[in-house]
């Protein structure tokens, strides 16, 4: 390429203020061949500078936001009664779309979404924290995918990352490293966000960059991420357009907002709860944002809302006045939260306009990653960690312990599913869903005001979010790179959406024909407006029980017609089976070309399920002083498993206290420290219990072991290999002993089966975050002893022959022999019960006579 003559050079070639675009064929694009003169002195030789690159002419400033679990019914610019104006802005000066599709999950959306490929191809099957051995689903971002940071970046682009990472690998989230599936190794120059699935608002495990970072010390319960994140956002922005007025700057915005825990501020609680939105229940809440929607014309006029589902969520009226008044407040923090978020985000856009960079700027504001999350089930819950470990049914008079905490630094809450449900309006089901619109069909605005002139219109094109990719590029002028440090590209697998920014193509057909969906064994294949979906067989809150041996085939199969039917509630398989067999066929060829295969219907299974980290293999580890922030991911598992922690401390005159050893915090872990002189550990078991062992008396001065001693009686993780639960979450006996003798011993009935608090750390010698005992300490409570040294010892449980041919044999009868057979005749039967009462429906709406009644009865059974 000759880039003296490239569109968007300027300055004169060779000289330190040239710059050029690049090919963008290969990256980093190769250096230039010297253009001066070089003779035997310089005074007859002449200089030339390569020109620095610059993107082409033209190409905007790119703030992309994604908001985190949001269904299509929460935000007012799609009929919700949640207020978001940011959301509005942008909208009324740019574009609704109705059809923006996810992949149901958090960490697989944001993968497509950076990457433009399919969630499994970008191997992102599930979320990372479930991630199996398996090129789909190992959370592992290959090197023939190069994000949009790392595009944009070699095209001259200034490149960061706000909020949420939720696409570096558990394993990899360490100090050790390594960075390359960081923001800052994917090609995002600045990172300032948390690296898991969720955080604690008020005491974040925050990063800049790859170092991490405690902003909230001193102001505990003020400060928060929400607006933490905002702030920097537009320091960052304003301290690249002073340096370097001319370089555009891309932003993924990516706030914690509405993933739990819900932690906004209690102003915007008080504001919220000063609307009175909530205080007629979720059916009714419903049903106003449907009659919104409409209103809005952001969905069609005979669109349906399929019926509430009683059988799994309780009616508002059959509620106690006790559940009534702890889901209210429950949802008036969620919406706060929504509403508070938003707010920030409007901070962010204000800001482009403060700086005279907005007209040029390309904004892309999609409401959620996946739709409203039902993981807080029926009753909501004060802790989303209980959840993950199977306690997901506190009763409400138990809950009300919280109420007047709820969304403070005191829980890590989820509101009731009935409002999930409601949040998903006009669709049905939830987060994990990936076979119902409730889980995928999202909507976004864009606005471009020096491109999209059609303000304040509507576009019903479908559009996914591995578009979003191509869709920045050729907005950017900017080719996809064939090569990339070396490596061919895979070629990106969406399809840009540009051409929908002009008027004349408000009605154009969709470019993107045909999508599949998978998430946890629940598919879909999206073909030309036609939908093959399987039916949904457990809620997302039912995550503990055997999984689908057969997620391909023992399935029952809907279909149905979205150019006709928004909501996805006319169930048409029956009357064309011949569309069903076509498209399962399309599915499985869609599959295969994307790694989707082997299909894994398990759940909490693949929390626990072993990874590449830094302790795999290893049963014995030795520390030799204080470290802090090694993540859940990178460190030993003291779950389901037998296990011996010895320290060998000296204690001053004067005595010692402090922490030694802990992981997890307040709302799961376990603790090892001196409390008043006197040894102590301590498990929190999901904040509703903890069981101490304490030594009687305080250490005297001088050196000292002290052990804890643990003896699982269960069988271990390795049962989850055979569709099995009975190995994990066992009983297991505790023994703490002072320089060798016993001094307590207590048996834990019940253990954590799957996780701690995965947004805390692997502390020895202090404490981050948040404690493990409230009641005992508060972080840091830094050790004031001499550590000489800390070992662990793992002794985790092994699985017989004769247990593995036990659980084989289980295995196998589950999967073909009657159970199984019941299983799928009951789906069958339940198939042609939900289609006799759809057909009485559609013949009570034509208000059809008897005799009528029996040829239509027939042809819509077919």
């Amino acid at each position: 390429m000759s880039l003296s003559v490239a569109q968007g050079t300027t300055g004169v070639p060779g000289s330190p203020a040239a710059t050029a675009p690049i090919s963008g064929r290969q990256l980093p694009s190769p250096d230039p061949k010297f253009g001066g003169v070089i003779r035997d002195d310089a005074l007859r030789s002449k200089p030339w500078w390569a020109p620095r690159t610059a993107p082409p002419k033209g190409a905007p400033n790119v703030l992309l936001i994604i908001t985190d679990d949001a269904g299509f019914g929460v935000p007012s610019t799609f009929g919700g009664v949640i207020p978001t104006p940011a959301m509005d802005r942008i909208a009324n000066q740019g574009l609704r779309y109705n059809r923006m599709f996810s992949t149901a999950l958090c960490s697989p959306t944001r993968a497509a979404l950076i990457t433009g490929r399919n969630h499994h191809s970008a191997g992102f099957g599930v979320v990372s924290e479930q991630s199996t051995g398996f090129p789909g689903y190992n959370s592992i971002i290959d090197r023939d995918k190069a994000t949009v940071g790392r595009i944009l970046l070699e095209n001259g682009y200034a490149t960061s990352w706000f909020g949420k990472n939720h696409n570096t690998p558990a394993f990899a989230a360490s100090q050790v490293g390594p960075f390359d599936q960081w923001p800052t190794g994917m090609g995002f120059e600045y990172f300032y966000g948390f690296v898991g699935g969720d955080a604690n608002q008020w005491q974040p495990n925050l990063f800049r960059n790859t170092t991490q970072i405690y902003p909230f010390k001193g102001k505990e319960g003020t400060w928060n991420l929400v607006t933490g994140m905002a702030d920097d956002a537009i320091d960052y922005m304003t301290r690249i357009h002073q340096t370097q007025p001319d370089k555009p700057i891309f932003i993924k915005y990516a706030p914690g907002a509405t993933h739990a825990p819900h932690h906004p501020t209690r102003e915007w609680v008080e504001k919220i709860r000063a609307m009175k939105l909530f205080d007629d229940g979720y059916e009714k809440l419903r049903e106003r944002i449907f009659e919104n929607q409409k209103k809005l014309g952001v969905i069609p006029k005979d669109t349906r809302l399929s019926p509430w589902p009683k059988d799994v969520i309780k009616p508002w009226d059959q509620l106690t006045d006790t559940e009534k008044k702890l889901f209210i407040r429950q949802v008036e923090v969620f919406a706060a939260y929504a509403a508070y978020s938003d707010h920030e985000i409007g901070r962010v856009i204000q800001q482009f306009e403060e700086l005279g960079r907005l007209d040029n700027t390309l904004i892309i504001y999609i409401n959620g990653d996946n739709g409203t999350s039902a993981e807080g089930g029926p009753l909501g819950t004060p802790n989303e960690v209980a959840w993950f470990n199977g306690v997901n049914m506190l009763p409400a008079d138990v809950q009300m312990k919280w109420y007047d905490v709820w969304g403070t630094e005191h829980t890590y809450n989820h509101m009731s599913s009935g409002w999930s449900w409601a949040f998903d309006t006009p669709f049905d089901w939830f987060k994990q869903n990936a076979s119902r619109l409730g889980g995928i069909n999202q909507n976004m605005v864009v606005s471009w005001p020096a491109r999209i002139k059609d303000k304040g219109a509507l576009r019903e094109q479908f559009v996914h979010v591995i578009d979003v990719l191509p869709t920045i590029l050729e907005a950017a002028g900017i080719r996809a790179p064939e090569i990339v440090d070396g490596i061919k590209q895979k070629p990106i697998e969406g399809t840009s959406f540009a051409y929908t920014f002009d008027a004349k193509n408000a009605k154009a057909a969709s470019r993107h024909k045909t999508q599949y969906f998978e998430m946890m064994g629940q598919w879909a294949l999206y073909d030309e407006g036609w939908m093959l979906a399987t039916k949904v067989n457990r809620a997302p809150w039912q995550a503990f029980g055997p999984a689908n041996p057969d997620p391909l085939n023992n399935q029952v199969l809907e279909l149905y017609n979205l150019n006709e039917d928004f909501s996805q509630t006319t169930d048409l398989a029956a009357k064309f089976p011949q569309k069903v067999k076509e498209l399962k066929a399309k599915f499985i060829a869609e599959a295969k070309k994307y790694q989707v295969f082997p299909l894994d219907a398990s759940v909490a299974a693949r929390i626990v399920a072993p990874r590449p980290n830094i302790t795999a293999g290893r049963s014995e580890f030795v520390y030799t002083r204080p470290m802090v922030g090694l993540p859940q991911g990178d460190s030993p598992l003291l779950l389901n498993t037998s296990y011996t922690v010895t320290a060998d401390i000296e204690v001053p005159q004067g005595g010692a206290e402090g922490m030694i050893l802990t992981s997890g915090g307040r709302f799961a872990g376990y603790g090892f420290y001196l409390l008043n002189g006197k040894p102590v550990w301590l498990w929190n078991l999901v904040d509703l219990q903890r069981i101490k062992w304490e030594g009687p008396d305080a250490l005297t001065p001088g050196r000292h072991t002290i052990e804890f001693e643990f003896k699982y009686d269960g069988e271990g993780p390795g049962t989850l290999a055979f569709n099995n639960f009975s190995g994990v979450g066992r009983p297991g006996t505790g023994t703490l002993k002072v320089d060798g003798k016993v001094v307590d011993t207590k048996k834990m009935e019940k253990t954590l089966p799957m996780i701690l608090q995965w947004d805390e750390s692997f502390d020895i010698g202090s404490d981050t975050l948040t404690g493990v005992n409230d009641a005992d300490y508060r972080p840091p409570f830094t050790f004031t002893g001499k550590l000489n040294k800390l070992t662990l010892k793992l002794d985790r449980p092994q699985l017989s022959p004769a247990d593995i041919k036990k659980f084989e044999a289980a295995m196998s009868a589950a999967a073909d022999g009657p159970v199984s057979e019941d299983l799928t005749l009951v789906q069958r039967l339940e198939h042609r019960v939900d289609k006799i009462r759809d057909c009485r429906k559609q013949a009570d709406a034509k208000k059809l006579g008897a005799l009528e009644r029996i040829p239509f009865m027939r042809e819509c059974l077919q």
